[in-house]
């Protein structure tokens, strides 16, 4: 009996499981709602049984059936991919998708220029970013929605493996006219008694308030933000003081104000930033591909989009 499914309409079928919405569903694989909603009905009437309950304003929600076949779906999909892969090995030929995560607060200083030397490099790789946090990161990575990340190394469990390229040391970043904005550098303790602006991002900032309790102080949150870019211009305002582990090549704010970056010092741990992916599943030719390239291009003398200034002996 010859197939009437395709492996497109499996890869919609899984979006649409996960993402609970043809809408979503649509935005993650780039396709139009409509393609979607008739891969499903092609599905269901292939196989004569419902694989979503639509509940209306309230998305779609697989069935037990469903449930079996979207788990099936992924294995055929996983199972496809590595006839791509094989080929990859056969010819030598780096091409293919590569699904690559990034966490949110250095991507937009990273990711773009890395990306584009990457992708002259090896034209025929289908690169897809994703910008997320890091339990995001974690989450994509098991799932094998993401092939490989550019992250920090944040509590990394132990079924992936982190390769690490490149050391940062915290900052504090302040507006000019701040009390300590004149120093060479800047402890912890002298940050704790005025007001800190929170990059408030899952295990991100653990990191950055590790810096106080390791020493038994508490910091004066004064307000907490989720964007990178909120954070540096809420700075440049006055709100308070943050840290971070990148410097940009500016030092103008977002909103065009001006900032200062004074390296912290004192027990102060760094933070490696580096590559994340799933430990012992085997490195694909593309996959290597990207990890070599990261090696070559994310250096501290020569890093896309940051500015990294190694601070002296405090």
């Amino acid at each position: 009996m010859p197939l009437r499914y395709t492996l497109r309409q499996l890869e919609y079928l899984v979006a649409v499981g996960e993402c609970g919405s043809i809408v979503l569903a649509a935005e993650k694989v780039n396709v139009s709602s409509p393609s979607i909603s008739a891969a499903i009905s092609q599905l269901e009437a292939e196989f004569g049984l419902a694989l979503f309950v639509r509940k209306h304003a309230h998305g779609l929600s697989l069935t037990q059936g469903g449930k079996q076949f979207v788990a099936q779906a992924k294995r055929v999909l996983a199972e496809a991919g590595k006839l791509s892969e094989l080929a990859n090995q056969i010819t030598g030929k780096v091409r293919g998708p590569l699904s690559v995560g990034c966490l949110v607060t250095f991507a937009q200083m990273v990711l773009p220029q890395l990306r584009r030397s990457f992708a002259d490099q090896f034209p025929e790789v289908s690169f897809n970013q994703i910008e997320l946090n890091q339990v995001e990161i974690f989450a994509g990575l098991r799932n094998a929605n993401l092939d490989i990340a550019l992250t920090y190394d944040l509590d990394i469990p132990s079924d992936l493996a982190f390769v690490p390229l490149v050391t940062l040391p915290p900052y504090a970043v302040m507006e000019p006219s701040h009390p300590l904005a004149d120093r060479e550098s800047v402890s912890p303790r002298e940050l704790a008694q005025y007001p800190m602006i929170l990059l408030d991002l899952p295990l991100s900032a653990d990191y950055f308030l590790s810096h106080f309790t390791s020493i038994g102080l508490r910091p004066n949150i004064a307000e907490r933000t989720r964007d990178m870019g909120v954070m540096r211009s809420m700075v440049a305002n006055g709100f308070g003081y943050s840290i971070a582990n990148i410097r940009p090549l500016t030092d103008a704010a977002p909103d065009g104000g001006r900032l200062r970056y004074i390296p912290l010092n004192g027990p102060v741990r760094p933070m490696k930033l580096g590559l994340v992916l799933a430990d012992g599943a085997g490195v694909s030719l593309t996959v290597q591909a990207f990890i070599d390239h990261c090696r070559t291009q994310i250096t501290l003398d020569s890093t896309p989009g940051l500015h990294l200034k190694v601070p002296g002996p405090a």
